[in-house]
């Protein structure tokens, strides 16, 4: 079995390969606009070939850019396409293609990939830790009142019109690229997928209203993207930069005509929302699930890299199974900046690179894979620091789909 890299050449063949892998058939020439498939950079790509020349695996990578807590913008692997023919599977194939991918993203000088896992069982092998969720929230419209304010006066400023999708395409880049470069755990959305209409609404072609909310001065600064359908207005995504905007969409889709309830998909965690209802059981809560998977190539410059809100000192001992490697690490955190180096220290906490990645963005507490007997805390000091210094100054959240 050969690993190689595509070429633009490889597209048609790539999108077969990887449509059979899933037992599916593409509904779009492999060079379509508005497909999924349509922003894959073909010089990125993996394509696993046998013996007699068959193509049986697949594995691409998007170029992203990452928000890590203190608004720090780094470059980031998106791993995705990944699938073996079923003809091949449990034969190494898979094993190969993720090994090369990493190789590969450590050879741009990368430290980390990201990636969404189709099923959670099969990453975590590979060094990724779940450190994004989402969930879904349910709204009764007839429970949707707002309960006043107590502690100041939220009186609504600006304005919110409603645009047919392919009105608004450029005012959907310039605020999601806005919201993304202050929101932990966002992921950038390249030119290329808005151009090709690649991805899921409001990205792609599939036919949705769009509600632009515009400040006091007229600049847009929020949208929500949304379609009813027998009674259900379902929000497919708000983006906002502030909690104004949010509160103004949030209550032009719950006040919409002939809607008897109201589903924000990937709403995010610990948002105020919930609260700003009179009645707090008004929206429930459901599909609470992972999003964002993380994978560290290189520990001390990741933790060096992202923002800290607590001064602290904690000696990490980090074992990479999938890479066969091992270090130790005494992790300096003073004035929101970190130094990470080598030491032989006797560890504060011991834990593998998968539960590394689950708390680097600060979704993931340490102290609950402390309990859940995957983190290794030496003392009880160490988990109370732990917590305080990984935190993130808000809930990562990922919106992105790839």
């Amino acid at each position: 079995m050969q690993i190689r890299s595509t070429t633009a050449a490889d597209l048609g063949v790539f999108v077969d390969t990887v449509h059979t892998a899933f037992g599916r058939f593409p509904d779009a020439p492999a060079g379509a606009d508005g497909v999924f498939w349509a922003a894959l950079e073909m010089d990125r790509n993996l394509l696993a070939v046998a013996a007699d020349g068959r193509p049986v695996g697949t594995a691409a990578a998007y170029s992203f850019e990452l928000t890590l807590p203190g608004e720090v913008i780094v470059p980031a692997t998106g791993v995705t396409n990944v699938g073996v023919l079923p003809s091949h599977r449990r034969q190494g194939v898979l094993t190969a293609m993720m090994r090369r991918q990493l190789a590969e993203v450590r050879a741009r000088g990368e430290f980390l990939s990201v990636l969404l896992a189709a099923e959670g069982a099969i990453y975590g092998r590979f060094g990724y830790g779940p450190a994004t969720y989402t969930r879904r929230l349910t709204v009764q419209r007839h429970q949707s009142a707002f309960a006043p304010p107590r502690a100041h006066d939220t009186a609504p400023t600006g304005s919110v019109e409603v645009l047919h999708r392919e009105q608004c395409g450029e005012i959907l880049e310039q605020v999601y690229d806005r919201y993304r470069r202050t929101q932990p755990g966002a992921l950038s959305r390249p030119h290329r997928w808005w151009a090709r209409r690649a991805g899921q609404p409001p990205i792609s072609p599939a036919a949705r209203y769009v509600a632009v909310h515009r400040d006091a001065g007229g600049s847009a600064d929020g949208y929500a993207s949304y379609a009813l359908a027998d009674g259900t207005l379902t929000v497919d995504e708000t983006v906002a930069t502030t909690d104004t905007a949010f509160t103004a969409l949030a209550r032009l889709t719950l006040d919409h005509d002939l809607v008897t309830q109201v589903v924000f998909r990937h709403f995010p965690p610990e948002h105020p929302l919930r609260w700003q209802f009179a009645d707090i059981n008004a929206g429930q809560i459901s599909h609470d699930i992972d999003w964002l998977w993380v994978r560290l190539l290189d520990v001390p410059n990741a933790l060096t890299a992202r923002g800290w809100c607590t001064d602290g000192e904690l000696v990490l001992d980090v074992g990479d199974p999938f890479l066969g490697e091992h270090g130790r690490y005494l992790l300096t955190v003073r004035d929101g900046k970190a130094e990470c180096v080598a030491t032989d220290r006797e560890p504060d906490l011991s834990l593998d690179v998968r539960d590394l990645g689950s708390i680097y963005l600060g979704g993931t507490a340490p102290s609950a894979l402390v309990r859940a007997g995957h983190v290794r805390a030496r003392h009880s000091g160490a988990v109370t620091l732990a917590d305080a210094l990984f935190r993130a100054e808000r809930a990562p959240h990922c919106l992105h789909w790839f």
